[in-house]
């Protein structure tokens, strides 16, 4: 079963996923049935229970979105979550440099710079 154009991304919970492979685990149903009956992608279903059996429920909990947009916007940062933002942006900003380009300005007056057009030590001020 493929991406069909035009149709969205489907989201599982956790209760759906985790009914899916109990399914398939602990009642033995076929995979092609629970495709036909679900609607869910082979592949799906094999790397659920693969992460079941090796972490348990936990491992179905859906992780969407950035972890550090919440911590972005707070204001009572602890010193943990704000050092762990901090190690994000260096991280962003290392790989930036490593793929030869600068950021010059903030917000709407935001500009690229690549290649070569400006030094290492004049980008630092």
């Amino acid at each position: 079963m493929g991406c069909k154009k035009g149709v969205p991304h489907r989201k599982w919970t956790k209760d759906e996923k985790l009914k899916i492979v109990k399914l398939y685990l602990d009642d033995h149903i076929p995979v092609k049935e629970i495709e036909s009956t679900y609607h869910v992608s082979r592949g799906s279903v094999c790397h659920w229970a693969k992460q079941y059996l090796e972490e348990g429920e936990s491992a179905l909990v859906p992780r969407n979105g950035n972890p550090y947009a919440a911590l972005h916007t707070s204001k009572s940062l602890t010193e943990i979550e704000r050092l762990r933002l901090l190690v994000a942006k260096q991280e962003v900003e290392i790989a930036r440099l490593k793929k030869g380009y600068w950021v010059k300005g903030v917000g709407a007056n935001k500009e690229f710079v690549f290649g070569k057009e400006q030094s290492m030590k004049s980008s630092r001020n």
